[in-house]
């Protein structure tokens, strides 16, 4: 039930949700990057809080492991919730969506206008433990989003009295443990790319 086999094949039941859940985030990368007004001061608070909580970080005892630790927990904590916050018709994995590639985004756009190095950004910054941990991400949010769907489906069903549109819950619920499993693995992975490799590479 958890073997990783088990967790791709359960992927690709959800292929729709996670081709949505991928133009959901590619969409915040390019309003964070457009960012304006309203957004844009959002994204500012964003970026304010992340910096601060990152300082406080870097004067702890042990600035890599308080890293990993702050980094594992507040990641895959989020990622697990955000499937089972699905159920309330997808909306807050969409908005996690966007609000996550925003933040990306208008970070790089940013970083690009001040001058800064674009490569050490994004190759050094965000490709280490990036590739691992923003598809990770991504699958959480897919889930959510295709629980949304099965919660619409099944009020429909109730609706329509057709069993036809009757939802298989306990089939799903048992792809949302073990994709749960699965992505608190890889984010443990991400967070100790991110507070070795990414930390030694941009100190």
């Amino acid at each position: 039930m958890l073997s990783f086999n088990t967790f791709i094949k359960d992927l690709r039941t959800i292929r729709t949700a996670l081709l949505l859940a991928t133009v959901l985030f590619i969409a915040g990368g390019i309003l964070g990057w457009i960012g304006t007004g309203s957004l844009q001061q959002l994204l500012n608070e964003q970026l304010k809080g992340i910096s601060k909580i990152s300082g406080n970080l870097r004067e702890s005892s042990n600035p890599q492991w308080s890293f990993f630790v702050f980094i594992f927990l507040n990641n895959s904590i989020k990622s697990v919730v955000i499937i089972y916050l699905g159920a309330l018709f997808g909306l807050l994995p969409a908005f996690f969506l966007l609000i996550n590639g925003a933040v990306i985004g208008y970070l790089i756009h940013l970083s690009a206008i001040q001058g800064q190095d674009l490569f050490t950004l994004i190759v050094k910054g965000l490709l280490p433990h990036g590739i691992i941990e923003i598809p990770a991400i991504i699958i959480a949010c897919a889930f959510g989003l295709k629980f949304g769907s099965k919660v619409l489906s099944a009020l429909l069903g109730v609706m329509k009295r057709s069993r036809a549109e009757t939802v298989n819950w306990q089939a799903f619920m048992r792809q949302t443990f073990t994709v749960s499993v699965w992505i608190v693995i890889l984010l443990f992975v991400a967070a100790i790319i991110e507070s070795t490799i990414t930390f030694w590479l941009l100190s």
